[in-house]
């Protein structure tokens, strides 16, 4: 398995892996504009086959977030997760940055689990963050320049 650039014929296969992970899920337009803007765009590859990606930039002057990740159901666990996350965690700290925030729905243990291995940690709740009702959590990552 490959971490590499996004690149556009990736965009189909995003927009796939997207919908099957999320309730509520960006649209294809969503994506071609943050990439066409310059966001940090990856893509977890095996024999040739995207099977997850990353989605992120530098919010303010001092902090990157991660917008999205996502990882197709039948690679979960096969550390396509951990190494998208860990090559933008490192791509973003090349910029100096002091921390790395991400919203993830309250209800996803698994994802609120897999960002404290990480050494993620709680900043708040924010109620009513998705359409469905469903609160965020907001979790994030110092990071040492």
């Amino acid at each position: 398995m490959i971490i590499r650039e996004f690149v556009p014929n990736d965009l189909k296969r995003v927009c796939e892996i997207e919908k099957m992970s999320f309730d509520e899920s960006y649209e294809l337009n969503m994506f071609k504009q943050l990439y066409d803007i310059g966001a940090g765009f990856l893509v977890a590859e095996d024999d040739g086959y995207v099977v997850g990606y990353v989605l992120f930039w530098i919010k303010y002057e001092n902090e990157g977030h991660i917008i999205s990740l996502a990882v197709d159901k039948d690679y979960q666990r096969k550390q396509a997760g951990t190494k998208l996350l860990l090559k933008a965690i490192n791509v973003l700290s090349l910029f100096k940055i002091n921390k790395i925030l991400l919203e993830v729905n309250e209800n996803n243990e698994g994802a609120i689990e897999f960002y404290k291995k990480f050494n993620f940690e709680v900043d708040r709740k924010v109620p009513h963050y998705y359409n469905n009702g469903d609160g965020a959590i907001v979790m994030y990552l110092p990071v040492k320049v």
